[in-house]
């Protein structure tokens, strides 16, 4: 059995999960509060595949780990969400982290499935087809977000930059993990934070910033 503690796999596992897990949550918290009803009715609709990627993704944690999944009733996440998303309480916060980690999300499970598809069940291609459309469905809000009036397009700017902050940090150690590496889960010229600041930067905000681990 693989010692959790000591392989970033897992790690890597739980922390896309554990957002996943908690942007299902905000999505039905604070979407069935959206500016429109087709807004909330789409966040729920949405909440339920985050939800389920989530169960998909621990279930594997577990796999990884050699241990028996079973059904995955998930109560709470392991610690690992990113601040912004777990404080997200207004739909402006909500659209920047459901975009921000969906597309560092994108990146690292395009990366593994790149790398060890063998290993992963056809499970996965649907979630990642499904997670396309909710990065289409935060990327077009994200633009009605920065093109609309007053305070909210600063506001939508400073949540982006609080989001990508910490997925850059994350898609950093991720790409330097030696074990990552090692295992060929990760290759060495992915850039995968390269690869981040290139999406994010194609939003169309009052300026360009390269986020650094």
């Amino acid at each position: 059995m693989a010692d959790k503690q000591s392989n970033p796999l897992v790690t890597v596992a739980e922390t896309i999960a554990d957002n996943k897990f908690i942007m299902g949550d905000k999505l039905v918290e604070v979407g069935v509060s959206g500016p429109t009803l087709e807004a909330s009715l789409s966040s729920i609709s949405m909440a339920q595949g985050e939800l389920g990627h989530a169960r998909l993704l621990y279930r594997w944690s577990y796999e990884v780990q050699g241990l028996r999944a079973g059904k995955i009733d998930v109560k709470e996440q392991t610690g690992k969400a990113f601040s912004q998303i777990v404080n997200a309480s207004n739909w402006v916060d909500l659209i920047a982290g459901l975009y921000v980690n969906n597309v560092a999300i994108d990146l690292v499970l395009k990366e593994l499935m790149k790398n060890k598809k063998e290993e992963l069940n056809a499970q996965f291609d649907k979630m990642l087809n499904e997670q396309e459309e909710h990065l289409i469905y935060a990327e077009d809000w994200s633009h009605q977000l920065i093109n609309d009036k007053g305070a909210i397009p600063k506001r939508f700017e400073a949540q982006v930059d609080e989001a990508a902050r910490a997925a850059a940090k994350w898609l950093d150690e991720v790409q330097n993990d030696e074990h990552l590496q090692g295992s060929g889960a990760v290759s060495k010229n992915s850039d995968l934070p390269g690869q981040f600041n290139t999406v994010i930067n194609k939003l169309p905000l009052d300026r360009n910033v390269t986020y650094v681990g």
